[in-house]
């Protein structure tokens, strides 16, 4: 089975792009798209069900690292847990990290039986050649890691530019976000507050707070919010 997994962190973001790359080179995957905005990949819900879902020999494609994680630590160990149960990573941008690569890494080891009738000259060349060995698995894994930390690093520094660039904005005299104390009107808080305004009976009906918050939907929270806003609309 081969896993298509795109992934943006808001809404407004687009994601096919993501998912016009992967059908391109994987036209029968399996594609998972999710908004998550968090760095760690627990919580992620439709990646969550791609881990328990995943078996032997399956497959899950990413347009990049990034976006399997965030974090070049637990990129890393998860890279490594699913190469374990024998699970192939695919990364589009960084084809050299794929788990197929990997897996040639350890295929290519140096194995050499060596008899040379001198028990010295035999333990010497076994422990160069375990030596090479470990020095190949050290290099396949630290280009591993290498890719999670660059990408890591791209997402700091994008969310740093961004931040400077709010500031230079908001030096110049431009206005970054909302301004204190304006409401933010939306077709949801709009239904929202007519259903109070008709059941309530602190205005046209006849429920109280519990009963009518049931009615309407929304949180403790945003309830009194939109009763406050209401009566002060209305010189209540």
């Amino acid at each position: 089975m081969e896993y298509g997994y795109c992934r943006i962190s808001t809404p407004n973001q687009n994601i096919e792009r993501q998912v016009r790359n992967i059908k391109k080179l994987y036209p029968n995957a399996h594609i998972v798209k999710e908004v998550y905005t968090g760095t760690k990949f627990q919580g992620r819900k439709e990646f969550d069900k791609i881990l328990r879902l995943i078996k032997d020999d399956d497959t899950i494609i990413f347009d990049s690292v990034s976006r399997m994680s965030r974090t070049a630590d637990e990129g890393f160990e998860l890279y490594k847990e699913l190469f374990n149960k024998n699970i192939n990573l695919v990364f589009l941008k960084e084809p050299h990290i794929n788990t197929a690569t990997y897996k040639q890494a350890i295929d290519n080891q140096i194995s050499i039986t060596m008899n040379s009738g001198d028990d010295a000259t035999d333990d010497l060349m076994k422990a160069i050649i375990e030596a090479l060995n470990k020095y190949i698995f050290m290099l396949a894994e630290r280009q591993i890691r290498l890719a999670f930390e660059q990408s890591e690093k791209e997402v700091e520094d994008l969310h740093q530019r961004t931040k400077e660039g709010m500031e230079t904005a908001r030096l110049n005299g431009k206005r970054i976000g909302q301004p204190k104390g304006a409401k933010l009107v939306t077709k949801k808080s709009v239904e929202a507050k007519e259903q109070i305004m008709k059941y309530s009976k602190d205005f046209q009906g006849t429920l109280d707070d519990v009963e009518c918050m049931k009615l309407v939907g929304v949180a403790r929270g945003t309830y009194y919010k939109y009763k406050r806003e209401l009566k002060a609309d209305n010189n209540l």
